[in-house]
């Protein structure tokens, strides 16, 4: 019996105890799962999708990588409001930190008449005061304002040599704003002229680095134009502008419209400037272009408001008649029109004739008649104090029967040939004739402008002005011998190397043939050889092939870069022009090249021709062949020119200066107020 009840209570117990687990185990797995679900929710409506979550027993272990720090926090946070933070394991990562982003850093220049300023965020390294010692000197009397913000990183590519290039920019442009970035430079300036600006736009081309990104916004006041003047003629060689100015851009294209319409072709020009008469001024130069057009023959000049038509003597009568009415009936009021038609001369009269022919040396010579002694020592004077003391060649003679005012157009046409570089003024009663070369876009405007200013506006004139770039002293482009010096100089600096026995540049010739490029950019017009050299090992005829072979390559590279190389004959030369002696690696390393010859120094003007084979050199045009051919003067009428330049004159030594053209010396000398020294004819 009592077997009996200690098994019965045996039973009781551990069905009690087996009871009881199973209880307590499936409390705990619903527990779990309500815990796991409860987590997940939260973690889900809050947006931590990265938090997975698994659970053992009671325990909640969080796993995952949080985005930063922050999330992390935020995420355990919102798990202990759902379970006992006790029973949370925090498994989960932060992601790693990125490194921090370098600045964007950016200077900004400011320069004016007070000092120069200094803004913006700059790398730690950079020495500032050096910088504002430098920009001190160029401020002068101004003070230099340093607001510069600096963050402790290395400077990125490109930032120095942008700040090297600004800083020497800054030197040259009084009142302006650089902003720098890196590789950046952005220039905003303000000028006193527009011969300024272009000298300013050209330096800034030239200086840029290949590697610097460059841009430029330079203005520059309008000129004051006085008298303000134009000329438009008809003739057998066509229609076309002596000088032309116009008030604003849209009358400059109304008057350049009504000439063409008038017949003139070809590239139009039309200074823009203040000291217009009349707001209607290219009303009125309209209608006088259309009038020259229905006469079809002549000349109208417009000075300030006072118009002269002059009609060729091939105008009918009543045609001239007929368009003079018109239009001094529908001009604007304060516009005045004087209106001639010429006759025929007469062949049986002898025409007197004075002229001066400036040479491109500088040198000057007057010849024809003057009307007594006194006029003649006047004359000469005017000249010498235009041209220099010791460049006046007189050869005069004097004629009591000149008409009244002669002495008058003499002097004006002498300070007429001041605005050429070389070239020849006529004064015959009749006409006043100004052929030359000049280096200033505007001499003819200039030229039209002094004569109808000294004479008046009805004056009969023959104007034939052109424009040489390379006379120009804004641009100042190259002569012949510095184009060649230049790019020998490139070539000095780092040779052109081949492929050992053929004609293949290697592969660190490439910046070699960019810097040739970069410096025929304004050497194009010469005509030039490129010459091919070997050292003496192997064969003549080998050598021979394979240096013309090299020269045609180079000539093949430079055109690939867009130069253009109808001027350039590739020529080789093969062992027969040693510069060493070939017994010795050196000697024949210095043999190994290639080397520019100057063939021509004359330019070549007009579209340059395709490349040709090899030529002899032509020979250097005549100086008087220059001027057109029914003006040239005649051998016996030539000037002693004892003081002229030998032929040959060497060139600028270094090639970084810019020439100074022995033409364009006359153009920067002092010139007399001629207000002071001509009386005007009325």
């Amino acid at each position: 019996m009592r077997l009996r009840n200690t098994i019965l209570t045996t039973a009781a117990f551990a069905s009690a105890f087996v009871l009881s687990g199973l209880i307590a185990g499936v409390s705990a797995t619903v527990i779990e799962i309500r815990s796991r679900n409860a987590v997940r929710l939260a973690m889900e409506t809050a947006g931590h999708s990265w938090v997975r979550v698994q659970t053992d027993g009671l325990q909640v272990i969080l796993l995952g990588t949080a985005p930063s720090e922050a999330d992390r926090f935020r995420a355990l946070t919102l798990v202990s409001t759902v379970v006992d933070g006790a029973r949370v394991v925090d498994n989960t990562d932060v992601e790693s930190a990125q490194a921090l982003v370098a600045p964007e850093f950016s200077l900004e220049v400011l320069r004016n008449d007070d000092g120069i300023s200094l803004i913006g965020l700059v790398p730690a390294a950079l020495d500032r005061k050096a910088m504002v010692a430098a920009l001190a000197e160029i401020a002068g009397a101004g003070t230099v304002t340093d607001m510069l913000a600096t963050a402790d990183y290395p400077a990125p590519p490109g930032w120095n040599m942008a700040v090297e290039f600004a800083t020497a920019t800054l030197r040259t442009v009084p009142r302006s704003k650089i902003s720098v970035e890196p590789g950046k430079v952005f220039v905003t300036a303000i000028t006193d002229s527009p011969e300024e600006k272009a000298r300013i736009e050209t330096s800034l081309a030239r200086r840029r680095p290949s590697e610097l990104k460059l841009s430029f916004d330079i203005s520059a006041p309008r000129p004051v134009i006085t008298p303000f003047t134009l000329r438009f003629l008809i003739d057998a060689e066509g229609a076309r502008f002596d000088a032309c100015s116009a008030d604003t851009e849209r009358a400059r294209d109304r008057i350049l419209a009504a000439a063409r319409g008038a017949g003139a072709n070809g590239a139009l020009g039309c200074t823009i400037g203040m000291g217009t008469p009349s707001p209607d001024w290219a009303v009125a130069v309209g209608m006088g272009i259309d009038a020259l057009k229905e006469m079809g023959a002549g000349t109208i000049t417009y000075s300030d408001a006072d118009i002269a038509l002059i009609a060729a003597d091939s105008v009918a009568p009543e045609t001239f008649d007929k368009v003079v009415g018109e239009l001094e009936s529908n001009l604007p009021d304060v516009f005045s029109l004087k209106a001639e038609l010429q006759k025929k001369p007469d062949a049986s009269e002898g025409v007197p004739e004075f002229s001066a022919i400036l040479s491109e040396n500088g040198k000057v010579t007057l010849r024809g008649r003057i009307s007594d002694d006194r006029e003649r020592g006047l004359v000469e004077n005017f000249a010498r104090a235009q041209f220099g003391s010791e460049a006046v060649y007189g050869a005069t003679r004097v004629d009591a029967a000149l008409p009244a005012g002669w002495p008058t157009r003499v002097l004006a046409a002498l300070e007429a040939l001041g605005e050429v570089e070389q070239g020849r003024v006529v004064v015959r009663p009749d006409i006043v004739r100004v052929t030359g070369i000049s280096g200033n876009p505007q001499a003819s405007d200039a030229v039209a402008r002094i004569l109808s200013g000294h004479l008046g506006e009805s004056t009969a004139m023959e104007l034939d002005v052109r424009y040489d770039k390379r006379l120009d002293p804004v641009l100042a482009l190259p002569d012949g011998p510095e184009c060649v010096a230049r790019l020998n100089g490139v070539l000095a600096q780092h040779k052109i190397s081949f492929e050992p026995g053929s004609s293949t540049i290697a592969a660190d010739g490439a910046e070699t043939l960019d810097a040739l490029a970069g410096a025929m950019k304004d050497c194009q017009e010469f005509r030039m050889e490129l010459a091919g050299h070997t050292d003496s090992q192997g064969r003549d005829e080998m050598n021979l092939n394979l240096s013309q072979e090299r020269a045609a390559a180079v000539l093949s590279a430079l055109r690939d870069r867009r130069v253009l190389v109808g001027n350039i004959t590739a020529k080789g030369y093969g062992e027969t022009q040693p510069l060493a002696d070939n017994g010795t690696e050196e000697g024949r390393e210095a043999n190994r090249r290639i080397e520019f010859v100057l063939l021509d120094g004359e330019p070549i003007e007009g579209d340059l021709p395709e490349a040709t084979a090899p030529e002899p050199a032509a020979p250097a045009a005549d100086p008087a062949e220059a001027l057109p051919e029914a003006e040239a003067p005649p051998m016996e009428d030539a000037a002693p020119m004892e003081d002229a330049a030998p032929e040959g004159e060497a060139a600028a030594e270094d090639a970084a200066v810019i020439p100074v053209y022995p033409a364009a010396e006359a153009r920067l000398r002092p010139k007399p107020r001629p207000d002071n020294l001509i009386p005007k004819q009325n």
